[in-house]
């Protein structure tokens, strides 16, 4: 009888090992996950909402080979109510733009970035320190980075040739 005892241990020991064995190699190859990763949950991104702030200057810069661009909306921006000493147009260094781009340099800037965008009809909204006046030495008291700007860079889509069409106003 001690023998028949002695062959069932072995048996079951057997199997267990062979079990094992398989468990093992289902878990390194990846087959069997003990413990799943978290999935990482993404977090939405706050919508902003549009705003007109006509306390921001605005520099409109004419990225085409049309002339007068510029201009033209500076005071466009005056009669829909920005200030005329808030506004200043001028030729930008490139004449290939592609599209019409409202640039803000600071996060907070967006909404009202955005709001401008609107206003002059649409256009691209991106953040940008390029734009941005840099700090005058000689006047300790001011910091000139840190003024309130926005700049419109008008791009080809407001050409002749590539102008939008005109957006229905209820």
């Amino acid at each position: 009888m001690r023998a028949g005892a002695v062959t069932l241990w072995a048996i079951v020991v057997t199997i267990v090992l062979i079990a094992a064995g398989i468990f093992g190699s289902l878990v390194l190859s990846g087959r069997i996950v003990l413990v799943p990763s978290p999935t990482p949950t993404p977090t939405p991104t706050p919508e902003v909402t549009p705003v007109v702030d006509m306390s921001f200057s605005v520099l409109v810069l004419n990225a085409t080979p049309e002339t007068g661009l510029a201009t033209t909306m500076k005071d466009e921006l005056i009669a829909k109510g920005w200030s005329a000493d808030l506004v200043n147009a001028s030729s930008a260094s490139a004449t290939d733009f592609a599209q019409t781009t409202v640039y803000y340099a600071f996060p907070g800037d967006e909404a009202a970035a955005k709001g401008l965008a609107e206003l002059i009809g649409g256009a691209d909204v991106a953040q940008s320190t390029t734009y941005q006046p840099t700090d005058d030495a000689g006047t300790a008291d001011v910091d000139e980075s840190q003024a309130k700007q926005l700049t419109i860079v008008i791009g080809l889509d407001r050409t002749a040739a590539g102008a939008p069409s005109p957006t229905p106003t209820s």
